[in-house]
């Protein structure tokens, strides 16, 4: 775990440790009609448990939207990037909304906590092949 003083000063402890990283990402999500949506985004910071991204634009995502982040396949092999973002999409929750911005009335970036365990590596699943059984 590891500890650290949230913006108001009160003591957090973390499940794992953040890094800055900026690699550039895409959000798609389902909105209340069922249309999908996405969004370009840049990642700010990053752990094993979970990312902040920062967005210019677009639609806003309600608070505890499911949502699936993708890393830009040309950054998906940096050093500091978690196992779990290096094979495409994955599940995570909108945790917090940042502020609003003036200018777009938009926010500004969204806490996402990633819906799969730290330590969980994906598993390739591969089809039954057909055997023939000799009677």
């Amino acid at each position: 775990m590891t500890e650290k003083r949230n913006q108001t000063g009160r003591h957090v402890e973390r499940s794992s440790e953040r890094r800055a990283l900026a690699l550039p990402a895409r959000l798609t999500w389902k909105d209340a009609s069922g249309a999908v949506r996405f969004i370009s985004v840049m990642t700010r910071d990053i752990s094993a448990a979970g990312v902040f991204v920062e967005c210019d634009a677009g639609a806003a995502i309600p608070l505890h939207r499911l949502v699936y982040l993708q890393v830009e396949r040309s950054s998906r092999m940096a050093d500091a990037l978690p196992m779990q973002l290096r094979d495409g999409r994955l599940l995570s929750a909108v945790w917090r909304v940042g502020p609003c911005r003036r200018s777009t009335g938009t926010p500004s970036g969204y806490a996402l906590r990633f819906l799969m365990e730290p330590g969980a590596a994906s598993v390739a699943v591969r089809p039954l092949a057909a055997q023939a059984i000799a009677v």
